[in-house]
């Protein structure tokens, strides 16, 4: 077997079946496991993801003071830029970008740290990148993390269910492991302390860079909103800003599902979906406010820009750009170039759409 075989810690209701045929679990599967793995009292490993869902529980509070009290025009406009565009772009150019596929290369840490932390932080990088390497090497097949051939819930709560890396690896293989996030400045753990708490980067390293993360930007946003004399001053503006952080912590459990197809094996089939591979799709909201056009990314996975023609915005390739300019980011993969070639141009050629029956086999019982 694989590392990626084994990597992550395999659900109760199993990734597949003996013929090796996907297994859709229950509502109730899915919910009993959800609760099971955040459990601490069974295991105090479980510590990590339950704190990721404690973050989102402690936004929540802002989003519904923002809704009962401080609910203005000014103020919805805040929380939807923020939570939408800038929480939504960063997430795509930090954690899938760079700390997932390495896509550009920070000059020094002064750089990436201040890319880390212009947003308010929800998701420990763990979490994300070590298990989106699997949903590329699998995506839409058995042990895909995030399938959605699983259903919606399967989806929203992976990263619980799906995502936690295997707690019992070897030695050999931990070392291995932990190269996953050892470039995104995350103090890691010993192999003693893996086996200890469960996960690659330390515990204290976690709880210390979110706590001042938060400590830092709800002081910054008070004192704005303070000056800006937004409805609830500096109150009203850490709600619309926390508050919309809450709304893109909920809504980024929910891309994947929507991004391959919703579970029924169907593709958007226009002029701009070109994989053919998976499920993948360009979804036109995800990609102007986050630059995540999902299908030219699964083509093209280690590009730092994914937004390949003149119509699709991309704000992280803009952001890469500029520090590039600036001097931050000293090298970068654009695959614009090839994706035209390898794509754009034999499909002008054939002047046509690709027909229904070119569709990928049906893989959903895979």
């Amino acid at each position: 077997m694989k590392l990626s075989d084994y990597l992550l810690m395999e659900p109760r209701y199993k990734w597949a079946d003996e013929n090796g045929n996907f297994i859709k679990p229950t509502l109730g599967q899915i919910f009993s496991e959800y609760f099971y793995r955040i459990n601490i009292f069974r295991d105090k490993r479980n510590w990590f993801p339950l704190y990721a869902w404690l973050l989102v529980l402690l936004l929540m509070p802002a989003f519904l003071l923002l809704i009962i009290k401080y609910l203005s025009i000014g103020n919805a406009l805040i929380a939807f830029v923020y939570g939408m565009v800038i929480m939504g772009s960063h997430g795509t150019m930090w954690y899938h970008r760079y700390s997932t596929h390495s896509a550009f290369t920070f000059k020094n840490k002064f750089w990436k740290f201040i890319s880390q932390h212009l947003v308010i932080k929800v998701i420990p990088e763990e979490l994300y990148v070590v298990s989106h390497h699997i949903h590329h090497e699998k995506s839409d097949k058995p042990g895909d993390p995030y399938n959605a051939f699983g259903g919606f819930f399967y989806c929203f709560l992976a990263d619980t269910n799906h995502q936690l890396m295997n707690r019992e690896l070897s030695e050999v293989d931990y070392n291995v492991a932990k190269k996953n996030i050892a470039h995104t400045g995350s103090i890691i753990n010993t192999y003693e302390q893996y086996l200890k708490y469960g996960t690659i980067a330390h515990p204290l390293y976690i709880f210390l860079s979110t706590f001042l993360n938060w400590a830092f930007w709800g002081t910054v946003f008070y004192f704005l909103g303070e000056w800006v004399g937004n409805k609830g001053g500096g109150i009203g503006m850490l709600c619309a800003i926390f508050g919309g952080t809450f709304l893109w912590a909920v809504g980024v459990r929910t891309f994947n599902y929507e991004g391959h197809g919703k579970g029924k094996g169907k593709k958007g089939w226009g002029d701009s979906d070109y994989n053919r591979s998976d499920y993948s799709i360009n979804q036109v909201w995800a990609g102007y406010v986050a630059g995540e056009w999902h299908n030219n990314h699964h083509l093209f996975a280690t590009s730092a820009r994914s937004g390949f023609l003149p119509y699709q915005l991309d704000l992280p390739w803009l952001y890469v750009q500029l520090l590039y300019k600036l001097g931050g980011i000293t090298e970068f993969r654009d695959n614009k170039k090839q994706f035209i070639e390898k794509y754009v141009e034999p499909y002008k050629i054939e002047h046509k759409f690709i027909e229904s029956s070119a569709l990928p086999p049906d893989i959903s019982g895979v």
